[in-house]
C-alpha cells in the first residue's frame, strides 16, 4: 500500500478506534445504523442528479426518484409536514436557503445570540450576513437559559424583522413560538425555526412541535438528535414550497449527495418505527445526567427547570478548570465533550468559556439509560472535580464503552462502531 494512503487509512482506523473505545457526548453528533452505512459506502456516492423528482438534468435517474421520492414521503408522515425538500447537504445550507427564500439583502433577522446558544449561522458574520441580512438579537433570561418572552414580543414590535429565528445551538427548552406568531403576523415577519440539534426529539414528538406553533420554515441537520448520515432537510408550510425549493436548486445546491438521501431515507422508517421510545428515552437520559452530576458537586445550569428537556445539559466548570482545559482532560480519559460559551461570557472568549456541553443521543442509541448515565457521571467527576489522572480514568471509560457497541432503535441493531477495512493488507 502507498506510504501515504496507509497513514490516511490508519488515521481512519484511528478515529474509529477512539470511538469505539470512548463515551461521545458531542452534542451534534450520532452513530447510523449498519444499513445506513452500507448504502453511504454504496455506488450512490458516484453520482449525479441535480433537478427535482421525475425532472432531472441528468439520465440515470430512475432510481434516485425512487429513493428522494421515498425520502419526502416518509418526512411528511414523520413530520405531518406540508411539504418537504431533502436536498441541502447540511444544517447551515438549509438556513442559508431559507433566508433566500424568504428574505432580501437589507432586511432585518431576528436571531439568537451566538453565546446566548444561537447557531453561527444566524450571525451576521456568517450564514445571514452572506444573505445580507441585518441581525438583531433576542433578548434572552440567563437564569431560565431561554428567550424572555414578553421582551422578545416587545422586541418584535420595535424592530419590525422581516424574519425571526428560533432554535439553538445550546438548546435546553423549547423556544417560545407561539407567543410569537401572533407578533409576528403583526409587523409582517415569517419565521424560521433551526431545529437542527432536536430533529430527533421533535420527531418523537417529545420537544415542541415547530410546524403546529406557527413556525413558516423547519430547517435541520441530520445527524443529531435525528440519527442519520450528515445532510439537511427543510420542512414548510404549503404557500412557501416554490420558494424553498428554488432557493435549493438550483439556488445554493448542485447535486445532493445521492448515498446520503438513502441513508437518510432508511433512517426516517426507523423513526417512525423506533422514534417516540428513542426521543423519550433520550431526555430521559439528559435529566438524569444533570441530577446525578448536580449531586455530585458539579454547577449544572437550570436545575429548578429540570435541568434540560431536550438531549443537552450545560454545566458552568469556569470554577473548576473553564471549559477548554477540562473538555482537553476529559479526552485524555477517552470522554469526548466540548467547551462551551455561555451568555456570560465574552463572544470572543471561545478560547475560554465557562462551559461544557454534555450530549447523551448517542449513548441512548447505543443502549444506555439511566442507570449508566450515573456511571458516567462517576468518570466526569473524577477527572473535573477529584483530578484523578485522566490514563486511570481512562481505563474505566473503556470497561464501560466495551459493554454498549450494538446499534438500538434501528431494523439491523448491530456494531456501531465496524470499520469495513480490514488490518490484514
Amino acid at each position: 500500500m502507498n506510504a501515504d494512503v496507509k497513514k490516511i487509512v490508519e488515521a481512519v482506523e484511528g478515529s474509529q478506534e477512539l470511538f469505539k473505545h470512548s463515551l461521545p457526548m458531542i452534542a451534534s453528533e450520532n452513530v447510523t445504523s449498519p444499513l445506513v452505512r452500507q448504502v453511504l459506502s454504496s455506488d450512490l456516492g458516484h453520482r449525479y442528479a441535480e433537478g427535482q423528482v421525475g425532472h432531472r438534468f441528468y439520465q440515470g435517474c430512475s432510481f434516485v426518484d425512487v429513493i428522494e421520492g421515498k425520502a419526502v414521503e416518509l418526512a411528511k408522515d414523520l413530520f405531518k409536514a406540508p411539504h418537504v425538500n431533502v436536498q441541502p447537504i447540511s444544517g447551515v445550507n438549509c438556513n442559508i436557503a431559507a433566508f433566500f427564500a424568504l428574505a432580501d439583502p437589507g432586511d432585518k433577522l431576528v436571531a439568537l445570540a451566538v453565546p446566548s446558544g444561537g447557531h453561527i449561522s444566524h450571525a451576521k458574520f456568517s450564514a445571514a450576513g452572506i444573505r445580507g441580512l441585518k441581525v438583531y438579537t433576542h433578548p434572552f433570561d440567563n437564569a431560565t437559559m431561554n428567550i424572555d418572552t414578553d421582551l422578545m414580543i416587545k422586541n418584535i414590535r420595535k424592530v419590525k424583522p422581516k424574519v425571526v429565528m428560533f432554535g439553538a445551538s445550546l438548546f435546553l427548552f423549547p423556544h417560545p413560538v407561539k407567543e410569537a406568531r401572533e407578533v409576528c403576523d403583526e409587523v409582517g415577519a415569517s419565521i424560521i425555526y433551526d431545529g437542527a440539534h432536536v430533529l430527533g426529539l421533535i420527531a418523537g414528538g417529545e420537544f415542541q412541535d415547530p410546524l403546529r406553533e406557527g413556525v413558516d420554515v423547519l430547517t435541520g441537520s441530520t445527524h443529531k438528535t435525528f440519527p442519520g448520515p450528515q445532510g439537511g432537510i427543510i420542512m414548510c408550510q404549503k404557500k412557501y414550497a416554490d420558494l424553498i425549493d428554488e432557493a435549493v436548486f438550483p439556488g445554493t445546491v448542485s447535486n445532493f449527495h445521492l448515498h446520503h438521501k438513502a441513508g437518510l431515507a432508511i433512517t426516517l422508517a426507523e423513526m417512525k418505527k423506533y422514534g417516540k421510545a428513542y426521543a423519550r428515552q433520550i431526555v430521559k437520559n439528559s435529566q438524569a445526567l444533570g441530577a446525578y452530576m448536580d449531586e455530585l458537586g458539579f454547577n449544572v445550569l437550570c436545575k429548578d427547570q429540570g435541568y434540560t428537556k431536550s438531549h443537552q445539559i450545560a454545566v458552568d466548570v469556569s470554577k473548576i478548570g473553564g471549559g477548554s482545559v477540562l473538555a482537553k482532560k476529559l479526552e485524555q480519559a477517552n470522554i469526548i465533550t466540548n467547551k462551551n460559551l455561555f451568555p456570560w461570557d465574552h463572544v470572543n472568549g471561545t478560547d475560554d468559556p465557562s462551559g461544557l456541553r454534555l450530549g447523551t443521543q448517542e449513548l441512548t442509541r447505543i443502549g444506555m439509560k439511566e442507570r449508566e448515565m450515573r456511571e458516567v457521571a462517576k468518570l466526569i467527576k473524577r477527572v473535573a472535580i477529584d483530578k484523578e489522572k485522566p490514563e486511570k480514568v481512562k481505563k474505566d471509560v473503556v470497561q464501560l464503552k466495551s459493554q454498549y457497541q450494538t446499534v438500538q432503535y434501528c431494523f439491523d441493531g448491530e456494531g456501531a462502531y465496524e470499520f469495513l477495512l480490514g488490518r490484514d493488507r
